[in-house]
């Protein structure tokens, strides 16, 4: 109970010393405040990145496999070696289909360039920045989508015919057609018409970009009617059996090492990833991010822990007096120094709480504002706490051994 009253005397005396001072504690917990909210702001939009990244992948399913020519992520500068890579082909998506007896489904896929947009029209309804895409019939078995909102996939006949037909996403669908069944109907597509065969269920969005504005359409037509980027088509594969997604990598790049003639002993020149492969490579490119992230607050936190430190000292000089006066009524050293750690570690508690609360602020700002996510976790505010709690531990240490150490006799003269 004595114990108690004294731990609750000292927090009362750390409040007052704060409500004294209010500019002074309010220009030391900035620093402190700066650290946190960068650690707690950065560490929500990531979090929300990992869980929409971790979300899509599992969409896909685990097993998927994506062989396109350039590397998934490129940095700085394209080698000469892969500026020459040749193109992959529709012919190379169904010799793999034909050649890799491990290989259940095989999907193609072109896009729209996003710089050059091709209108999407219903009457005078248009649907903007909807992306095209060409693929062939097993597009739902690659990339696990099996029950359509409406109407019915692409067919192999269609892919075969240079068929104009097209899938439609949700929100394409919505747009052009609020009130009615979009099947059957007949839309434009650039200059060319279409018959809508069916729509795909809502799938959400993905890094805040929507997965439902689009038009599927035989990748036949698309490369017959519409200009492409000859070296955007990807191509997905999925294993027949579970457990064997190495072998079946195995398979489809002998069969694209022998179309494209690479040498023996020379590297492929073509990209293969997996869902665990593209995994790694997002952490890595989380990882740096986190990295960024530790270097900015820690300097805002080594800011404000110098901060803490100086108005300390200051204070364990002001109240030289009031230490001669408690030592003189039988106040131990360690009291003392207990008390100055004390009111250091609340003084950035409250700078760690006040961080905690802008950073949620500024993650749900941008992503109300900006296509990132943003996803609150409760070991993040943990750690928001912990961390500016410990910065006023380490750096209310010596001021804390300083005001420990005074002489009473001494500290009572002094005025």
């Amino acid at each position: 109970m004595m114990r108690h009253g004294i731990l609750k005397e000292i927090f009362a005396m750390a409040f007052d010393s704060l409500k004294t001072h209010k500019l002074r504690s309010f220009l030391t917990l900035l620093g402190i405040m700066i650290g946190v909210m960068t650690v707690i702001g950065m560490v929500s939009i990531i979090q929300g990145l990992n869980k929409s990244f971790l979300s899509e992948l599992e969409a896909a399913g685990s097993d998927l496999i994506i062989i396109q020519k350039y590397e998934a992520v490129q940095m700085g500068e394209m080698s000469e070696e892969m500026r020459k890579r040749k193109d992959l082909t529709w012919e190379d998506a169904k010799a793999i289909e034909q050649g890799a007896p491990l290989v259940h489904a095989v999907a193609a896929n072109i896009n729209s360039n996003i710089f050059d947009e091709i209108p999407v029209k219903y009457r005078n309804i248009s649907s903007d920045n909807t992306l095209i895409l060409g693929s062939n019939e097993k597009f739902p078995v690659v990339y696990n989508i099996y029950v359509p909102k409406e109407g019915r996939f692409l067919t192999e006949s269609e892919i075969t015919h240079s068929s104009r037909a097209a899938m439609l996403g949700f929100e394409t669908a919505e747009t052009l057609f609020p009130h009615t069944s979009s099947v059957g109907k007949e839309i434009r597509i650039g200059p060319e018409k279409f018959t809508v065969v069916g729509v795909l269920n809502k799938r959400g969005q993905m890094f805040g970009q929507s997965r439902d504005n689009f038009a599927a359409i035989p990748i036949t037509t698309f490369m017959k009617y519409f200009d492409y980027d000859k070296s955007s088509l990807q191509i997905g594969a999925v294993p027949k059996t579970p457990g064997t997604i190495q072998e079946t990598i195995d398979q489809i790049r002998n069969v694209l090492r022998q179309r494209r003639k690479v040498g023996f002993g020379k590297p492929d020149d073509f990209e293969v990833f997996t869902q665990e492969s593209m995994l790694d490579l997002y952490n890595q490119i989380t990882g740096a991010a986190y990295l960024v992230m530790v270097v900015i607050s820690s300097i805002g936190l080594l800011v404000g822990g110098i901060g803490v430190m100086n108005i300390m000292l200051v204070s364990a000089k002001e109240r030289t007096h009031e230490i001669g006066i408690r030592k003189a009524l039988g106040a131990l050293s360690k009291d003392i120094m207990k008390q100055f750690l004390i009111e250091s570690m609340f003084l950035t508690g409250i700078g760690g709480i006040l961080g905690t609360l802008i950073g949620f602020a500024v993650a749900f700002i941008v992503r109300a504002v900006t296509p990132l996510p943003a996803a609150v976790t409760p070991w993040s505010v943990f750690l928001g706490l912990f961390v500016s709690i410990s910065v006023g531990l380490f750096f209310g240490i010596f001021p804390a051994q300083k005001a420990a150490k005074f002489d009473p006799i001494v500290a009572l003269r002094y005025e």
